[in-house]
């Protein structure tokens, strides 16, 4: 793998480098207390490392698996046409590990038996760069196995004080840093001592962990447990944990007709386990009824059936459903709950 060093006095100006391999988006504020994914036209505004950002409203599925997507447009007169649009290829800078994890889960998703051409189409146009972080409360990465990351990124930079060491994962990725010219520089021993320091440290910095061991029987023996229908009391059913979690992929798709009565066009858009219409069938009927056993759907659907399919769980320990929960629902509290374990090392736990 190869290796070099970005000066952190030279970030800026490798930002505006990136232009020229596309629309460069990165984390940037949006609102007082949020950020956002968005094309950067001030590599200043950009918020990176230690002292950036954490978590971003929505995480990067938005770029390949949009909120809402024109997938073709019909009319008596030319039948059903593909409308999709090319789009020009982006960069996307910033991505922290468990995110560039939750993309790799989500290729695993879209190439299965059918593979989504629309979600791969728009996934080939885009870069990624990923950077280290430090975790807050909220994380719990290091648990979910998705701290670090070894594939999935053109470039990763890794925070080393003074500077980022840079390895470069694919071929575009060393091209980017080889047209970068003097921004680029070699590293030295103390560069790879505090690199082996940082990563060595890392793990002590979560104060939130949770142990999945045997999760998955532990949910088929709880299945009647009366915690589902205490949180099925409690949860909105809001389907916010859903659209802002990074590796649910559910979707609608619906016919839209103009006013006249004979074109229109045919949509696709974000959906959720937790919705009551996701589970409605003809006649009226539902199966998941309840808002305990749409809860109980999704949370085995992240820790037991996805692992079942892929071999691990689809959960990447961001956080964004604890953050955003209107009903204050703290989901490794819920694990821990389920496998009765009362060592909640994130104050509260217990009562969340």
């Amino acid at each position: 793998m190869k290796i070099v060093k970005l000066p952190k006095n030279k970030t800026n100006d490798f930002i505006e480098h990136l232009q020229s391999f596309g629309e460069v988006h990165a984390p940037q504020k949006k609102g007082k207390k949020s950020c956002a994914f968005q094309p950067v036209t001030d590599p200043s505004k950009v918020l990176i490392g230690e002292e950036g950002f954490l978590r971003t409203i929505l995480p990067l599925k938005k770029y390949f698996h949009k909120p809402v997507d024109t997938l073709l447009k019909f009319s008596p007169k030319t039948g059903f046409e593909d409308a999709y649009e090319e789009e020009g290829n982006k960069v996307i800078f910033g991505v922290h590990s468990c995110d560039i994890h939750a993309i790799l889960s989500l290729d695993r998703v879209f190439s299965g038996k059918y593979v989504d051409t629309y979600y791969f189409r728009r996934r080939k146009k885009v870069a990624i760069i990923g950077i280290s972080c430090v975790p807050d409360d909220l994380c719990y990465c290091q648990s979910m196995g998705t701290s670090f990351v070894e594939e999935g990124f053109d470039l990763f930079l890794s925070d080393v004080g003074d500077g980022y060491l840079v390895k470069v994962g694919t071929s575009l990725g060393d091209d980017m840093v080889s047209s970068a010219g003097d921004m680029m520089t070699g590293y030295g021993d103390s560069d790879i001592n505090e690199y082996k320091r940082r990563i060595n440290e890392f793990p002590s910095l979560f104060k939130t962990k949770v142990d999945e061991a045997d999760l998955p029987a532990i949910l088929d023996m709880e299945y009647k447990s009366e915690i589902w229908e205490e949180m099925g009391n409690r949860c909105f059913n809001c389907g916010i944990c859903s659209m802002v979690c990074p590796t649910c992929f559910c979707f609608d798709v619906n016919d839209e007709v103009c006013l006249d009565g004979e074109t229109g066009e045919r949509k696709r858009c974000w959906d959720s386990c937790l919705f009551k219409s996701h589970a409605m069938v003809a006649g009226g009927h539902n199966f998941r009824e309840s808002r305990a056993d749409r809860f109980k759907h999704r949370f085995l659907h992240k820790h037991q059936a996805f692992m079942g399919d892929f071999g691990r769980p689809s959960c990447v320990g961001c956080g964004r459903c604890t953050q955003d929960c209107p009903a204050d629902i703290h989901f490794v509290g819920m694990v821990k709950r389920i496998k009765d374990d009362i060592t909640c090392v994130h104050s509260g736990e217990e009562e969340k």
